[in-house]
């Protein structure tokens, strides 16, 4: 079995069609809570919309590199975004003291197509959206802008996210203290 964080996350293998049983609205919907999840901190839900074999990654510079052979902002399997997490709940994160006031816009939402994945039968739905986060901190307000992947499965009835890339506007210039869920 291949780990996770052992897959090309930038997977070569074409899209096919875009599988059936899922709605643009009922996606939307799930893109708008992930993002509120985020930015009102509520780390428990929003862990509990990944699947065990996710994969979350903000590529540095060449978005379209390998992630095994390239400097990422963030690659995490499903154990590190817990990781993750538990130290953003312990409230001791000094990147994040005293926390950012978050909100998120996402638009644009495209159903782009499936893309086949080892562990699952029926491809995960691939979807495409452009985001910009309003961050406030005390040292002034930061703008984060980009175009976010997203696969999505359905477990047990629910839709769920097994894979995030995050690729920033301003991914070739140096970055400030990211110390929130992008």
């Amino acid at each position: 079995m291949t780990n996770a964080m052992d897959t090309d996350a930038n997977a070569t293998d074409a899209l096919v069609d875009i599988p059936g049983g899922y709605d643009l609205r009922e996606v939307e919907q799930f893109l708008y809570r992930e993002a509120r999840f985020a930015d009102e901190s509520d780390y428990d839900s929003w862990e509990a919309l990944w699947t065990d074999d996710a994969l979350y990654w903000v590529p540095a510079g060449n978005d379209d590199a390998h992630p095994l052979e390239q400097m990422s902002v963030i690659y995490d399997n499903r154990n590190r975004i817990s990781t993750r997490l538990k130290q953003l709940r312990t409230g001791k994160r000094y990147a994040q003291a005293p926390p950012s006031n978050l909100r998120r816009m996402i638009n644009n939402v495209e159903l782009l197509g499936g893309r086949a994945a080892e562990s699952i039968a029926e491809p995960d739905l691939e979807v495409g959206a452009n985001f910009l986060v309003l961050e406030s901190r005390p040292r002034g307000n930061h703008l984060w802008g980009g175009r976010v992947t997203y696969r999505l499965r359905r477990v047990e009835g629910a839709l769920r996210m097994s894979y995030k890339k995050v690729v920033l506007v301003d991914k070739d210039k140096p970055i400030p203290t990211l110390g929130f869920l992008i």
